[in-house]
């Protein structure tokens, strides 16, 4: 993806660029200074607005740095996928605002400051991409059809336009911050969590995974890796004993939560019955017993509840009248556009660590970071990809630490200038900023300001 930077990551553009870009026309965004949900006016400056692609227009959320924003990085954060809404990182993830799960008794969701939100030491544009997801519409249905490649030329072209009404961001350090899917279409300067680089790599490393957490025996493990020598995916259906072994793995693990194997195994919930009251209603009705962690009744907290929460508020049109949401053009807000992803959207990026191998030849800084129980994109399978880079270990791997504690282990490569740290956070899933929003805000912030993890 063709982004314009200098080896210090910091963008900038001449004066005749600026000009070609504006006769294209880009409106500026609107100031948010509250939202329903929230008490009292928001702690943060928060802007929201359209960035028009060529026929579409993509919604985006801006929050500038709380710190001091004419010095502080700027971040464009792209969320999983494809098709996941910038709402997800902006409640979820690293955004300023998350959700009170612990009181939930219906109607409107209340919203609560985020003492750990990457915001505070850095501005984040929130966009949703491609064309189709959250808010963003096109006035053409064959620009819902997307690819890897074309969403990351969507992506490019968002923020070159961007920067026209923003051009007091063009000489602050510029960084790309993916999650999950978006690593395979965001390999330039960036910061990743959980990056999906390799799907075959990725695969094949869920039985070794597996069995370094306990998951499988040893035996089944020896066995499996002599059947199906090292190769679990795409298997030979004559290779009885392979099959064989894969099924019993398969009945160790399928009652296992894969973003995270410390959590409970919960349905994927989502209010899209296409009915906003019978949404409310089944939160009201099962709020107390799944929102609120009980030993005595041994209910069990599930993550993904705060999904069906996204969905009310996202959907309310109290709301979208405050994110200044064009009417008529987006019926239903979906966290996750599975239409697109499953229909619309052709995978033409499958191994995006050539990519990655290019970048070690340019002066850049690079944050990859794992949870070390994520079994959607394990750990070993992204460490393995950064070592067949064949760049030069600068720290050895070590813990890093907050507050005295263990929060991960950290490795540090660097080669002519180009810096690479991969970090795992400890304890937590896919998508670790859900996980552990502490730990990972103090990892960002020492990263970002050039100070070890």
């Amino acid at each position: 993806m063709p982004f314009i930077y200098r080896k210090s990551m910091v963008i900038c553009f001449s004066l005749q660029f600026l000009f070609f870009l504006f006769v294209n026309g880009v409106l500026p965004g609107s100031i948010v200074e509250t939202l329903p949900g929230f008490e009292g006016v928001l702690p943060f400056k928060l802007e929201t607005g359209y960035v028009s692609v060529n026929e579409s227009d993509l919604f985006y959320l801006f929050v500038e740095s709380q710190g001091k924003p004419q010095d502080d990085p700027l971040l464009v954060y792209l969320a999983g996928g494809p098709g996941c809404s910038a709402l997800t990182a902006f409640f979820f993830q690293v955004g300023p605002l998350i959700f009170n799960t612990t009181d939930y008794h219906g109607g409107l969701p209340e919203l609560l400051y985020n003492p750990y939100s990457w915001t505070k030491t850095a501005s984040i544009i929130f966009v949703d991409y491609p064309v189709g997801t959250g808010y963003s519409y096109t006035t053409s249905s064959e620009d819902y059809h997307m690819t890897d490649t074309t969403s990351a030329k969507q992506v490019h072209q968002f923020l070159r336009n961007w920067l026209i009404d923003h051009p007091e961001f063009t000489e602050v350090p510029f960084f790309v911050a993916s999650d999950s899917y978006a690593g395979i279409i965001t390999p330039i300067g960036f910061v990743s969590g959980s990056p999906h680089a390799d799907t075959a790599l990725e695969l094949n490393s869920g039985v070794p995974f597996a069995y370094r957490l306990a998951l499988i025996s040893r035996s089944l493990y020896e066995s499996a890796k002599n059947s199906c020598k090292g190769n679990y995916v795409d298997v030979d259906p004559s290779n009885a004993p392979c099959l064989e072994d894969l099924e019993k793995i398969n009945q160790c693990v399928e009652q296992i939560n894969k973003d995270n194997i410390l959590d409970s195994k919960c349905a994927r919930l989502s209010s899209k019955s296409n009915n906003k009251e019978q949404s409310r209603r089944f939160l009201k009705e099962n709020s107390q017993r799944f929102l609120v962690p009980s030993p005595k009744t041994q209910d069990y907290w599930c993550q993904n509840f705060e999904n069906v929460l996204v969905d009310v508020w996202a959907n309310d049109e109290r709301v979208r009248d405050s994110l200044h949401v064009r009417r008529g053009t987006v019926r239903t807000w979906y966290r996750c556009n599975s239409f697109l992803k499953d229909v619309l959207y052709t995978y033409d990026v499958f191994n995006a660590v050539d990519y990655y191998q290019n970048l070690t030849r340019t002066g850049l800084q690079i944050l990859i970071y794992s949870g070390d129980h994520d079994m959607v994109v394990p750990y070993i399978s992204t460490e393995k990809w950064i070592n067949s880079l064949n760049i030069t270990v600068d720290e050895v791997w070590r813990p890093w630490l907050v507050e005295g504690q263990v929060a991960g282990y950290t490795v540090k490569y660097t080669d002519y200038g180009f810096r690479l740290t991969f970090a795992t956070v400890k304890g937590a899933g896919h998508s670790p900023t859900q996980y552990m929003p502490r730990w990972c805000f103090k990892m960002f912030e020492r990263w970002i300001h050039y100070y070890p993890l």
